[in-house]
């Protein structure tokens, strides 16, 4: 991807959109890329927490909005990995608070003043203030979906906000895939959701438990080495740099479901 400020979003919470944007943040660092992630989930913040840096954050976006810090101040550095940076939301703020103008200006700021090499923005989930807020800086997006109706659906409207807002570079995340339902023909394939959404594929992620822990520990899995769903974030970290990386194997029976999943999109 060229998009060097990218919107990390979903059409609903509980996609697992907030790991994804710890996850590649962390790889792309630990690939050599100084990276800033930026939580804009006002009043319910949670990125600092997958990161495990709750405990270091003295000033956060708002902060630095209203003019009670610096924008410095509110970076908080992974002391785990050197080039991994923090922007953590506000906890007692409403999303009100944000500002369009001032979110494109910090990352301006950030991209052309600070030397950061990509910023990635933790969206709120749906499509209010605060979607709008973090799609306004934007020049990509990872659109993150779980192979399920309601999430495949709900992801359909969000592409088409991206694309009204001629963010031309959207990519797809498809999370917690379990070939096993596929197989049964209990869960959408691949290639279904390819069809219905029209957007390119950037990853692949497999459920594994192991990221609850992760998260629970505050340890990004993409910096372990020994499960699947971290190294399947870090190929997407490869990918969003433009290495051609090969993609898991989902194969699976065909389900069935496509015809019923068109029916919801108008026949698409």
């Amino acid at each position: 991807m060229n998009a060097k400020a990218i919107v990390v979003t979903s059409g609903k919470g509980g996609v697992g959109k907030t790991t994804t944007t710890a996850n590649v943040g962390a790889a792309l660092a630990k690939q050599g890329e100084k990276v800033v992630v930026i939580d804009t989930d006002v009043g319910l913040r949670n990125l600092d927490v997958v990161m495990g840096l709750e405990g270091r954050v003295i000033y956060d976006l708002i902060d630095y909005f209203e003019g009670r810090c610096k924008l410095k101040q509110a970076v908080i550095r992974d002391k785990r990995v050197d080039k991994l940076h923090l922007i953590a939301a506000s906890q007692t703020k409403d999303k009100s608070a944000l500002s369009e103008e001032r979110m494109r200006e910090t990352i301006r700021l950030l991209l052309e003043e600070e030397g950061f090499d990509r910023v990635l923005i933790d969206s709120p989930a749906g499509i209010e203030s605060g979607f709008q807020t973090a799609a306004s800086a934007a020049t990509g997006a990872l659109v993150v979906v779980n192979p399920e109706v309601s999430s495949v659906r709900d992801a359909d409207r969000i592409i088409g906000l991206l694309e009204s807002r001629e963010i031309d570079e959207v990519r797809l995340i498809i999370n917690r895939m379990r070939p096993e339902m596929v197989r049964r023909g209990d869960m959408l394939e691949v290639d279904d959701v390819l069809e219905i959404l029209g957007v390119k594929l950037i990853g692949i992620v497999p459920e594994d438990e192991r990221i609850l822990v992760s998260t629970n520990v505050g340890s990004p899995a993409s910096l372990d080495d020994a499960n699947k769903a971290g190294t399947e974030f870090r190929n997407i970290a490869r990918r969003v740099r433009g290495e051609d990386v090969p993609y898991p194997s989902m194969e699976a029976e065909t389900s069935g479901f496509l015809l019923g999943f068109r029916r919801l999109f108008g026949g698409r």
